[in-house]
């Protein structure tokens, strides 16, 4: 009966420890192909069947323990909650975003260095030398600045609200994903980006400040403005990132380096265009509307603003609770 029963725990062993592998791959993934939960449920009936059998032949032993701890295991992870729905939205939200962008902080710091320093250089460049704005600028709006008017004036009698928040929200979501799509050039076009919107910025505001305008387009972009040249900031490290994941591999060859990148960032990704839909739909209601006050413009550019640093930080979302012993 002895010999019976070894011959019975040796021939299932290499089943148990392919089970255990199993196991720990299915706690890493949150998703499963069909076959895979398929699988799963099948181990799980084989499983049963083997620690029952373990319970009856060899009770108490370090074979039946480590089968109770196995069941136990898969269990858990067959009856965990589903990763979808708003349950996985607020996991996300509240555990990979702020993951992300610790590890992306110093990009983001360069990426903003980069975009303060090129506006400067806009400034200087357009204050020195005012005639170079025709690189930069239309002759639709140079002639609107030398009358003493702003592009941006009537704008929303011109466009419905909603029409030009869409407009606007669409074209910030293109300018951000060109950003991160750059990375494929190995970051050259990340950095060509931040340049140029930095170097269009600092210039813009040095013409409109030579024809005493500089307070009214600050009085346009503040309630906007802070959250879009942080979300392209965030997305030109993004792109930086992937462009890391090309030129310096660290998940096998190149390919698989840049789809585990792409996947990580996929939730900062993902928290970006709702944040430029936000930004789209206070540049398309409340900027452009000259009735609203300096002082709330300024009060809804520091709170969205505000807002961002707290769902990139992960603190937007309550903790949930320690479970009880």
């Amino acid at each position: 009966m002895k010999s019976s029963t070894a011959a019975w725990v040796h021939a299932r062993a290499p089943a148990w420890r392919a089970l255990a592998e199993r196991i720990a791959r299915l706690k890493r993934h949150r998703t499963l192909s069909i076959e895979e939960a398929l699988g799963a449920v099948e181990a799980y009936r084989n499983l049963a069947r083997d620690l029952a059998s373990a319970r009856r032949l060899v009770p108490g032993t370090r074979t039946a323990a480590a089968l109770e701890a196995l069941f136990t295991q898969l269990h858990a992870t067959l009856s965990r909650h589903p990763s979808g729905g708003w349950r996985g939205l607020l996991s996300v939200l509240r555990d990979d975003v702020p993951v992300v962008t610790r590890e992306l902080a110093p990009r983001i710091l360069w990426m903003g260095v980069l975009m303060i320093a090129s506006g400067a250089a806009g400034f200087w460049l357009i204050a020195t030398y005012p005639s170079l704005i025709n690189l930069i600028a239309s002759e639709e709006m140079i002639q609107h600045v030398e009358e003493g008017k702003l592009w941006t004036d009537g704008l929303v009698n011109v466009t419905p609200s909603s029409i030009l928040s869409v407009r606007i929200l669409s074209n910030n979501i293109m300018v951000a994903l060109f950003a991160v799509c750059s990375g494929f050039l190995f970051g050259l076009g990340s950095f060509y980006l931040m340049l140029l919107n930095g170097l269009m910025l600092g210039a813009t505001f040095a013409f409109v400040h030579q024809h005493g305008l500089a307070e009214r387009l600050f009085e346009f972009v503040i309630a906007h403005g802070m959250v879009e040249l942080s979300v392209i900031c965030l997305a030109g490290a993004m792109g930086t990132a992937i462009a890391d994941s090309l030129i310096r591999p660290t998940h096998g060859t190149r390919r698989e380096s840049f789809r585990w990148c792409v996947r990580r960032l996929a939730p900062l990704m993902g928290l970006c265009a709702a944040l430029l839909v936000g930004a789209g739909v206070i540049e398309g209601f409340v900027s452009p509307d000259p009735a609203f006050p300096l002082a709330s413009r300024i009060a809804i550019g520091i709170c969205s603003w505000f807002l961002m640093v707290l769902a990139l930080s992960g603190r937007l979302l309550p903790r949930r609770g320690r479970a009880r012993s």
